[in-house]
């Protein structure tokens, strides 16, 4: 029972300065009414936006806007950041009560959430698939941003999770062609295993009618702008951060009439904003993920405890991963709870 004499002990992850990351207890409260109590089982880290968190990279002019949905602290730190939780309710309204949920939670291994900002878990969805909900959620805005049609020419530069996320959703539409464009040769094995076309930068085919931009590289932006077909869009998703971007608008930009537009997940796209809400769009993500074609990016798993260095390894390159999950101790009982839920 959870009461102020027997508070809840929970353990989460906080950058407390520039390249330096520690587990902090806490103490939480009773949950209010309508309030939950929730357990996590697993974790995605967010390599991109995590990784800018890590370096204290977020410039200030935005970083009202960049704040997480549950963050605490200020960038560039002590910041208790991360949104790509998912955990089981232990306390809480009768009918959230033993529900798989996903939340735009930091890491850690107990916290109390209203149940509003809590995303239900289909019973065909695995938990630890279900990390990936916040990714396909961003994928999902920029396809509602850039409303392909029938027959369209598409490109997506940059075949990391982002950038990946958005061939899978893409594969399923009637386009003309898709293609997955990286310069690593290694993200092929990615492509074949959407069942996407993969091509090197130098090979891409033009005269797109929209290209996704994904790779967070001024020469991605570039090649991304010679691959729009005259008055083509490319859809900007990469987040540059503190980093300036220098761009050649005197050749394809102004020439052939070509348009850039930003897509960020922090509000529904223009075209869908006055009929969904977060939430619908929160609920179409997840129900997506019953596809096993997603385990395409989880890549890779560490114990909770061990997350300050799995953080630093993503950040100077010796660990690689598209979707690296963190897993949270559970006893026994948990444990057989949970396997019988992912063998559903």
């Amino acid at each position: 029972m959870t009461n102020a004499q027997n508070p809840v002990h929970a353990t989460a992850y906080w950058t407390t300065e520039r390249e330096h990351g520690e587990l902090r207890s806490e103490e939480l409260p009773a949950p209010g009414p309508g309030e939950a109590l929730v357990r996590a089982l697993y974790s995605g880290i967010s390599k991109g936006t995590e990784m800018v968190v890590h370096h204290g990279a977020v410039p200030p002019r935005v970083a009202k806007e960049m704040r997480a949905p549950h963050q605490e602290g200020q960038f560039p730190g002590p910041v208790k950041f991360g949104y790509l939780s998912v955990g089981v309710v232990e306390e809480g309204p009768e009918d959230w009560k033993g529900q798989r949920v996903f939340c735009l939670n930091p890491h850690q291994d107990r916290y109390i959430v209203p149940v509003g900002d809590l995303t239900r878990i289909p019973e065909s969805v695995p938990a630890r698939r279900a990390v990936l909900t916040g990714t396909v959620e961003t994928a999902v805005n920029a396809l509602w941003e850039a409303g392909p049609r029938l027959g369209d020419r598409v490109a997506v530069v940059g075949a990391g999770l982002v950038g990946g996320m958005v061939a899978t959703l893409l594969r399923t539409f009637p386009l003309d062609r898709l293609q997955l464009v990286d310069l690593d040769p290694g993200r092929k094995q990615l492509a074949d295993a959407l069942e996407v076309d993969f091509a090197h930068p130098d090979d891409a085919l033009a005269d797109c009618d929209i290209v996704f931009h994904c790779s967070a590289s001024q020469e991605g932006l570039e090649r991304s702008l010679q691959l729009a077909g005259d008055e083509g869009d490319v859809i900007e998703m990469s987040w540059y951060a503190n980093r300036e971007v220098t761009l050649p608008l005197g050749e394809d930009f102004h020439a052939r009439r070509l348009s850039i537009r930003a897509s960020q997940v922090g509000v529904v796209a223009r075209a869908r904003r006055h009929r969904r809400t977060n939430a619908d769009r929160l609920d179409l993500a997840v129900s997506l993920l019953a596809d096993p074609v997603f385990d395409a990016f989880l890549t890779g798993s560490s114990p909770f405890d061990e997350l300050p260095e799995v953080v630093q390894g993503l950040a100077d390159g010796t660990l690689e991963a598209l979707c690296h999950v963190i897993e949270y101790p559970q006893d026994s009982s948990q444990a057989a709870s949970q396997s019988t839920s992912q063998d559903a």
